[in-house]
Parts: C-alpha cells; sequence; structure tokens
C-alpha cells in the first residue's frame, strides 16, 4: 500500500469513525446499568456545603478553576453551597488521605489514577442519568470509568471531562520552503514529514546535520512510556487481555510489537542523547518557541505552555495562531524500519486516557459534590476549559463545536487509534519496567558498534518478553 492509498483508507476510516462516534452511549446503556449509583445520592442538596475540590496543576496555572470556582459558587449561593480549592496535590492518594478526613469531596484526575480507588470503595458509584452530559460523552469515554460496583452490578464511579491523546505539536514556518515540490509524494498538498514517519525521520536526520546538531526535527524522551506505547500497539502488542481488563494476560511483545521497539530505537537516532532523560520533555516548550525543535508530541491540555513560550520569545497573537500547529500523528511503515516504505504505511496507535471527575465516599456531601460534576460538565465550563486550557473535550456537543485538535482526538478514539490506558489497578506495575527497556532502547542508538544490545529483531522481541514477564510478577508473585 503506497502513500496515495494509505490517504485513501485514513479518511475513509475518519469517515466511518463519525457515523460510530454518532450512535454514542447506545451500547453502553445496554451493557450497563448506566444508572446505578449509591443510596446518598437522595437529590437533597446539603445547605451550607463547603466542597473541596481537587483540581488539576495546569487548571490553577491557567485560571480556569478560579473562574470554575467563581461559577459555581455564584449559583449555588442561594443554596449556601460553596465550593473551594482543596489544596492538596493532583497526585494525592485518596486511599491514604480519605479515612482520615483529609481528602477532596471531588477529585479530577485521569482514568488510571481514579478507578484504582474502586475496589476499596474510596468513590461513589454515580447516577450518571442526572448527569445532564450523559448523552453527550462517547461509549468509549464512560466505559473508562466502568466497573463492578461491588454489588455485582456495573456502576459509573466518574464524569468524562476531557480525551488525552497524543498530538503532533510543530512550527509551520519551519517546514522546508520548497516541500510542495520534495516533500508531497502522494500530491495531496500536505506535507509528507507531518503525515509519514519516514519522512519526519528523514527530515529529523537532515535538520540535525546541516545545523550540526543544533537543531532538529522530532523530539521526544523516551522516559514517559505514555508517549512510547502506542508505537507496540501499532504492531500488535497490548498491555492487559480482555479489553485491558486481565492483567493475568500481558502482551507488549505481542504480535510484531518488536518492530515497534525499533521504531523507538531508530526515532532516538535522529535525536540526541537528552532523549534518555527528562530534559526534552521539560525543555520542549522554549525549544519549539526557540525553533531548536521542530517539533514534539504531547497531549492537547498543555498547549497554552507553548503559547506562553512563544509569547516570551517575542512572537505575537496571530504569527503564534498560524504556525504553532497542531496535527495528527504520523502513519507508520508496515515494514517497521523508517528507512523503508515498500510495503506501506499503517495508522500509528498511540495510549491516551479519559479525565474526569469522581465524588469521595468520605464525603459529607454527596448531593452537593454531584451538583459540582453536574455544572463543572456543563457545556458552558467544558467550552471555557477548551477555551483556556485547549483541552480536546469529552462532550462530543463541545468536540464538533470547536474541531481542530478536539476533532482529531474524538476521531482518533472512536477509530480506536487512541488506545485508552488501563483502568484497573494493576496498570501501576507497567510503568518501571517499560521506561527502563524504553531508555535502554533509546541508548542503544548512541553505542558503540560492539555494544549494540538491540541489533535484531528476535533481540528486541525477546526483551519485550521479558519486560512482560517483570511485569506479571510484579503483580502476582512480588506484591
Amino acid at each position: 500500500m503506497g502513500k496515495n492509498i494509505s490517504a485513501i483508507v485514513a479518511h475513509a476510516a475518519v469517515i466511518l469513525a463519525i457515523i460510530i462516534t454518532l450512535g454514542l452511549v447506545g451500547a453502553f446503556m445496554s451493557g450497563a446499568d448506566a444508572g446505578a449509583g449509591s443510596e446518598k445520592f437522595t437529590g437533597e442538596l446539603e445547605q451550607g456545603a463547603v466542597l473541596k475540590v481537587l483540581e488539576n496543576d495546569t487548571a490553577k496555572r491557567q485560571g480556569y478553576f478560579d473562574e470554575l470556582l467563581a461559577a459555581f459558587n455564584e449559583e449555588y449561593a442561594q443554596y449556601g453551597i460553596s465550593a473551594v480549592d482543596a489544596n492538596l496535590s493532583e497526585s494525592t492518594d485518596l486511599e491514604q488521605d480519605g479515612p482520615y478526613g483529609y481528602g477532596p469531596d471531588v477529585l479530577y484526575q485521569e482514568n488510571d489514577k481514579l478507578m484504582r480507588y474502586v475496589d476499596g470503595r474510596h468513590i461513589l458509584p454515580l447516577p450518571v442519568n442526572d448527569i445532564e452530559c450523559f448523552d453527550e460523552v462517547s461509549e468509549t469515554a464512560w466505559k473508562a470509568f466502568l466497573a463492578d460496583d461491588g454489588s455485582g452490578s456495573q456502576g459509573v464511579f466518574a464524569v468524562p471531562v476531557n480525551v488525552q491523546g497524543p498530538l503532533l505539536y510543530y512550527r509551520k514556518d519551519l517546514l522546508p520552503e520548497n516541500w510542495q515540490q520534495e516533500w508531497d509524494d502522494d500530491g495531496d498538498g500536505i506535507c509528507d514529514i507531518l503525515q509519514y514517519w519516514t519522512d519526519m525521520y528523514r527530515f529529523s536526520l537532515e535538520r540535525r546535520e546541516e545545523s550540526g546538531g543544533k537543531q532538529f526535527g522530532y523530539m521526544r524522551s523516551f522516559l514517559e512510556p505514555y508517549f512510547s506505547l502506542g508505537y507496540l500497539y501499532s504492531y500488535g502488542g497490548y498491555t492487559f487481555g480482555k479489553d485491558n481488563t486481565d492483567p493475568s494476560d500481558i502482551g507488549h511483545s505481542a504480535g510484531e510489537a518488536e518492530k515497534g521497539a525499533y521504531i523507538i530505537k531508530q526515532l532516538a537516532g535522529a535525536m540526541d542523547e537528552r532523549c534518555i532523560d527528562d530534559s526534552v520533555t521539560t525543555g520542549a516548550y522554549s525549544a519549539i518557541a526557540s525553533g531548536e525543535f521542530f517539533a514534539t508530541i504531547t497531549t492537547p491540555d498543555v498547549y497554552t505552555m507553548f503559547v506562553d513560550e512563544m509569547k516570551a520569545a517575542g512572537y505575537d497573537d496571530e504569527f503564534i495562531a498560524e504556525n504553532l500547529v497542531a496535527a495528527d500523528i504520523p502513519m507508520l511503515p508496515a515494514s517497521g524500519d523508517l528507512t523503508d516504505e515498500s510495503q506501506g504505511f499503517i495508522p500509528c496507535k498511540m495510549m491516551g486516557g479519559v479525565n474526569g471527575y469522581a465524588i469521595s465516599s468520605y464525603t459529607n456531601y454527596p448531593n452537593a459534590a454531584l451538583a459540582f460534576v453536574n455544572f463543572a460538565t456543563s457545556y458552558e465550563m467544558i467550552s471555557l476549559r477548551n477555551e483556556m486550557l485547549g483541552i480536546s473535550p469529552a462532550r462530543q456537543d463541545v468536540a464538533e463545536e470547536v474541531q481542530g485538535s478536539s476533532a482529531i482526538i474524538s476521531n482518533n478514539l472512536a477509530e480506536g487509534n487512541i488506545v485508552v490506558m488501563p483502568s484497573i489497578k494493576e496498570n501501576a506495575q507497567i510503568w518501571t519496567p517499560l521506561q527502563t527497556l524504553f531508555q535502554d532502547l533509546a541508548r542503544d542508538a548512541y553505542r558503540r558498534p560492539g555494544e549494540i544490545k538491540y541489533d535484531t529483531l528476535e533481540k528486541l522481541k525477546q526483551a519485550l518478553v521479558d519486560v512482560d514477564k517483570q511485569i506479571y510478577d510484579a503483580i502476582f508473585t512480588l506484591a
């Protein structure tokens, strides 16, 4: 499959994804008791309630959380109900703090963090039919918070706010001036550097060489497995079996996942050794602003960080809007070799997640907390969150309204090109082994010829098999 056919197939997949997405929660409704909740939700607001709300640091830093609290407090002043900042770290552990009264009433976190609280009943199953956004959120997003509620029935433990999925952020003004002649082999009017990893790889090598190692094409740290696992998924790997619910079946080495490991090693060779540690991640915003980096991959909720650095570098709003661009992830070569296009291209899958609001089981104000969650996930507040933070809304009506990167994320979620991270507690055991391996793969690009560890696909396969065993042992043997 060549570049032209790959582009046609990708376009057809987007259309199919839109059709699937329009179904929204029909299958979800038939497969789970979406109204399952807790007897604590009586519908009677607890007057005088002061809700402690845990939000993420970006929402605080960019001022959105203050806007949300002010709007809610104005709306619910008539009931004597208010919400305040819980003044806790975004990584606070409700399991440790909640029983002693130190935890928040409402908490906003990623699905993997929230759902680890289900087993100990630290968060409440919610009466989601009472949530205004229920019909506006896709089945896939709701399923990230679906689990046994402890009675043998399925319950929903959080309300989706935004879908996290990586996007390619790049400087449009740094594209080659002749890209229409030299970098558009499929003739679709879009630079191939943005569409195919083979071209991004070649461009990155050229930019580094021509600048004497002072400028780079694509840069991304391999310290965070979240942004690299998708290369394994693209070639048949997976984290847990049974739709990420069976921790006894670990499959990062499944299929031809070794090709994805080879992709990681090759990409590292187009960067420099900073990709092995965290300096690329922490410096990416300023490096994009200065033009040192042409492109990186990250999630939409940090878009404003790029904007802030661009402004600090002296660029005005018009230039930033025109030249700081978010795009879909490029397609991968089916061969797994970034120098070989002969076998065509496949979509690049990426790990994603769903952030949402949950309610603590230890709250004294469950009905007021539910009112806050309903307010915070309203059309108006999710629209404002998108405007101020650049999130990809879980609400389909907002996503359709704002389009842009939100439409890309929404389509990728529907197509299956965003693989939502597991919502089971065992997911916590995958990160360290994978981080160690991915860093070692990146180091291989800088080892001397006689010291290279992964010079065949067979050795890459074995490394993945070993990682799966380490994860299994951490879950079942060492725990």
